[in-house]
């Protein structure tokens, strides 16, 4: 999945759930079931997400809606290898990348 972000230091929730087509309530949820969600809160409450709170999100949003894992199965996870499954992920990423770059390149050629 890619997330249309802009590169910033802190990013809002509202900006954070509508990039990842999903409601703030389900972003709160997540970050109250999982650890490595800890985004920073501004003096009247509001979260402001770092580029590693993404980074994490991205994960997970890739464990429970891609790969069907359960939020327990994501939890376990996460905890037993979260190198490992962060590793994979990038590798993911990078492979959906090039096969855009391809497609595009694909597309060029035949018009």
């Amino acid at each position: 999945m890619h997330i249309n972000l802009p590169e910033k230091r802190y990013y809002k929730i509202g900006e954070v759930a509508k990039a990842f087509g999903l409601n703030t309530s389900h972003i709160r949820f997540w970050e109250n079931e999982f650890d490595v969600l800890q985004p920073k809160k501004n003096k009247k409450g509001n979260r402001l997400f770092t580029p590693e709170d993404i980074k994490n999100l991205k994960l997970i949003y890739h464990l429970v809606k891609e790969k069907g894992f359960t939020l327990d199965g994501a939890k376990s996870k996460l905890k037993e290898n979260p190198e490992g499954v962060k590793n994979n992920h990038d590798i993911i990423l990078k492979l959906q990348g090039i096969k855009a770059e391809l497609l595009k390149i694909k597309n060029q050629i035949s018009e």
